[in-house]
């Protein structure tokens, strides 16, 4: 299994989620539309990384099956 190399790297995405969040609740007026540009960076990062490990966990288990089938044959 692959370590993280730095953790604090893992983290930061939902943080900034967290940051937007926390600076959306304690602003007012025009002011929450500052927190906005965080917030889509924030969940762009999370969703990308989540995309990402999906696409390369179905292309490992199709290489896999792809072994299998050679191997039966």
């Amino acid at each position: 299994m692959k370590r993280l190399g730095n953790p604090l790297i893992s983290i930061s995405a939902p943080l900034l989620i967290l940051l937007a969040i926390t600076g959306y609740v304690h602003r007012e007026g025009k002011d929450k539309i500052q927190v906005i540009p965080s917030l889509l960076v924030g969940s762009g990062l999370v969703l990308t990384g989540t995309v990402r490990r999906y696409r390369r966990r179905r292309m490992l288990l199709l290489e896999i099956k792809k072994d299998m089938n050679d191997k039966n044959f």
